[in-house]
């Protein structure tokens, strides 16, 4: 089963759960970049409805991605819910009724009904997600999306791409490609408003970033773009994350 074919079904088996209420699917990440890696990648997609699920309507979305989660690519599905009215109206940080990836399966099989009622609250990171969808989402099903999405400032989306990197200098060594390439993809925006892909943060990185630290670079999106394990000086690598937080935090 490829992405295409897991996203199809999805689509059909939520508006069969969610009939009227559903406003729409909408797919971002690599998917919406072109840049999808089986092995690297995870499916990211937002549900929108009219009002709030009911608990058991919440149950049985979870239930369609838990069974289809041995289809899935290794990272798996990540599905964020939201209220039409957050879209049209953005609110930051953003509200969300229910939320799903590969880091809360174990919830889900050990209590699933405890587990969607607790997961609701908000996330800064939707800001990012809704900034993606208004540049090169995917409509799975439902409303245009020019017609449902509404500005996202500009602060916010900056607030929301920096969150998810102000660690960044940590968490290089355990996890070097999506760093590497995250701190690239939040620096090119900085600097000259480039909603892009990590993909593709790398390689605006390779010709815009000090020669020294293209090697880190280069790796990263070789590995990105194959199976290899990231194999470099971790030295090096830990000296471009404390120069790329410095861009991003210090001198913009």
């Amino acid at each position: 089963m490829n992405y295409n074919e897991i996203l199809d079904q999805i689509s059909c088996e939520y508006n069969r759960v969610l009939s009227d209420n559903l406003v729409g699917i909408y797919v971002h990440g690599s998917i919406a970049f072109g840049c999808f890696n089986w092995d690297k990648s995870d499916i990211d997609f937002l549900v929108v409805t009219k009002e709030i699920p009911s608990l058991e309507e919440k149950k049985e979305l979870i239930k369609v991605l838990m069974e289809l989660d041995k289809a899935c690519p290794p990272k798996g599905l990540e599905m964020s819910l939201v209220l039409e009215k957050v879209c049209s109206e953005f609110i930051y940080p953003t509200p969300f009724e229910l939320h799903f990836s590969n880091a809360h399966k174990e919830k889900c099989k050990d209590n699933i009904e405890e587990y969607v009622k607790a997961m609701n609250g908000v996330d800064k990171d939707l800001a990012a997600h809704f900034t993606v969808i208004r540049s090169v989402g995917i409509v799975l099903c439902g409303k245009d999306i020019a017609t449902l999405f509404g500005e996202i400032p500009k602060a916010n989306y900056i607030d929301s791409i920096k969150c998810d990197v102000e660690c960044a200098e940590d968490e290089i060594i355990e996890n070097p490609i999506y760093s590497v390439l995250n701190l690239c993809r939040v620096l090119a925006y900085m600097r000259e408003n480039l909603v892009i892909s990590k993909e593709q943060g790398g390689l605006w990185g390779i010709k815009k970033l000090p020669s020294v630290y293209v090697p880190v670079i280069k790796e990263a999106v070789k590995c990105y773009q194959s199976n290899e394990c990231f194999s470099m000086d971790f030295k090096l690598a830990k000296e471009f994350s404390h120069y790329m937080v410095k861009q991003i935090f210090v001198d913009n």
